[in-house]
């Protein structure tokens, strides 16, 4: 049996390799999956490295130091409080450096506080899952506030010794002009309000984007001129007069109050000089301190007769009748005739007012037989001594007590004090003060205190003069109410100082001491409306029938 064994034959390939097929894919997914975590470890390796800094959104003290290293932050926050303050003095810039009133920050403390914003050991995958779906950086902002210490008496001391003495100007000095008697306020001034500044330096240094001021300064008025301006005008105006105020030969004194304030000018206010009529301003003090009820019409009449036409034979009734009431109250008598207890009562009240310079020790000579001689002794006295105007031994004054005088009538009329003060047991009250300013206003000279003030102002005063001293004193009342007070006296050593002389130097006085109070009104030249000579008392003096003391007028 024949069997046929068949044998396939191979192909021919002719000489080359079978191919090899390369997984793709998986080599693909596997890399990726390689870069993935290699990306994944990267971003923790970069999330865990910052640990080291600030969580992103942390604001220190007003600074963004998210993200920052802690020396980062600090140089960031000490670079902006460090820097310094620009102050402005009206145009004038001025730096403060924040070092000089020992500004510094707590660092440790602010640090601290950012770094206990940061992440917790428990939040850390869930803030490492935030930070790759990047939803950190939209977390709330958190913000450390600012802490610093400086010393407040550094800054305080740097604004008042380095600040002020540079940059504050004074207002100037007032001055003045002899020709018109006018004063002119000083130029305006200006300086820094301390108190003012320091909060707003305060709020400056704790603010790290606005860190200029501007400092607060106020302007100062022009220095108006004050009583010691008058001073120097007055003995400027004497000056210019050829009258010297503190002469061997020539004294001038001068005293001012202003009713306002109480505020005083003196020149040799304290210098004693001859009273001649002015003393009668002392009787009639005494003699309403010595009423017990209401002033009869003869007392009234009187009293208007001594203090308004000078009446000598008035004035010595007005002293016996006072010497007659001491009698009756049992007082010791200083003499036979009455009118020496009178004196006595005089210079006992004069004391007591602090007129302490100031007495009348004898009668006025009536140049006649009724005259009475003699005289009480003379009180002990402190006039300045540089200068002697050798004073009447028997009636002596000074201006500064005639001031002080008017200044306590006027309180007592208006207020309820002065000479109700000074003899508080009710010797005086208001009606009667009022009954002495309205018997002394109507004493129209025309001329001396009276001639310097503008015409129709009103002005209760007394004057008197002898041959070689004149003098008045009283007080203005001008319209825009600032009252005051005047009482001028001027000297000469010569028998004859006549008052075409002395009176002009008065008056003008007396205009530069009413512009001085009444600068909107000035007089800027002396009155040419004035008479000759003084006006005559029968022209404003009231008559028996007339007189009213309760009026203003005094019933004419």
């Amino acid at each position: 049996m024949s069997s046929t064994i068949s044998m396939r034959t191979p192909k021919r390939t002719n000489g080359r390799k079978p191919a090899l097929r390369i997984p793709i894919i998986p080599i693909l997914s596997f890399g990726m999956l390689l870069i993935s975590v290699g990306w994944l470890v990267w971003e923790l390796v970069r999330f865990s490295t910052q640990s080291d800094r600030l969580p992103l959104g942390v604001n220190v003290a007003g600074i963004d130091v998210g993200g920052l290293t802690p020396a980062e932050a600090m140089q960031a926050w000490e670079s902006a409080y460090s820097s310094p303050i620009t102050l402005w003095y009206a145009d004038a810039p001025i730096q403060l450096d924040p070092a000089a009133v020992g500004f510094t920050t707590q660092r440790a403390t602010m640090l601290a506080a950012a770094r206990s914003s940061g992440i917790t050991e428990g939040q850390f995958w869930v803030q490492f899952l935030n930070y790759l779906s990047g939803r950190l950086a939209q977390r709330t902002s958190i913000s450390i506030p600012l802490a610093a210490d400086y010393q407040p008496q550094l800054l305080e001391q740097w604004l008042r010794t380095e600040i002020i003495p540079r940059y504050d100007r004074p207002p100037g000095g007032a001055s003045f002009d002899v020709q018109t008697l006018t004063l002119r306020p000083g130029a305006a001034g200006y300086r820094l309000d301390v108190s003012a500044a320091v909060p707003l330096l305060d709020a400056a240094l704790r603010d790290p984007i606005n860190r200029t001021v501007v400092l607060p300064v106020e302007g100062a008025d022009g220095r108006g001129p004050g009583l010691d301006v008058l001073q120097q005008m007055i003995i400027g105006y004497l000056d210019a007069q050829g009258f010297i105020f503190d002469g061997q030969s020539t004294v001038a004194s001068v005293y001012v109050m202003d009713l306002e304030t109480g505020d005083e000018m003196n020149i040799n206010s304290d210098v004693a000089m001859s009273a001649a009529s002015t003393a009668k301003l002392s009787i009639l003090l005494d003699y309403f301190r010595n009423l017990l009820g209401a002033p009869s019409r003869d007392e009234a009449f009187l009293m208007s007769q001594s203090l308004l036409c000078s009446n000598n034979s008035s004035s010595n009734l007005l002293m016996q009748l006072t010497g007659n009431s001491a009698i009756a109250r049992g007082d010791t008598q200083i003499g036979a005739d009455p009118i020496f207890n009178g004196l006595q009562s005089i210079v006992q009240t004069n004391q007591t007012l602090g007129m302490r310079n100031t007495y009348i020790t004898a009668p006025f000579d009536l140049g006649d037989s009724s005259f009475v001689t003699g005289s009480i002794p003379s009180p002990a006295t402190q006039p300045n001594t540089t200068f002697n105007t050798s004073p009447d031994p028997f009636n002596q004054v000074t201006t500064e007590d005639l001031g002080t005088a008017f200044g306590m009538i006027y309180d007592c009329a208006y207020s309820g004090s002065g000479l109700m003060t000074a003899y508080p047991e009710g010797e005086y009250n208001q009606t009667e003060c009022r009954q002495m300013l309205n018997i002394m206003s109507n004493n129209n000279l025309e001329r001396l205190l009276q001639a310097g003030i503008p015409p129709g102002t009103t002005i209760a005063h007394k004057n008197g003069w002898l041959s070689n001293v004149h003098g008045d004193a009283g007080i203005v009342f001008p319209p825009n109410g600032r009252n005051y007070v005047i009482a001028v006296f001027v000297w000469e050593a010569t028998d004859f100082f006549s008052f075409d002389r002395a009176w002009p130097l008065i008056e003008g006085i007396s205009r530069a001491t009413w512009n001085y109070f009444n600068p909107g009104d000035p007089l800027i030249a002396p009155r040419q409306d004035i008479p000759p000579t003084a006006q005559e008392c029968v022209n404003f003096a009231p008559t028996y029938e007339q007189v009213d003391l309760n009026s203003p007028t005094l019933g004419r």
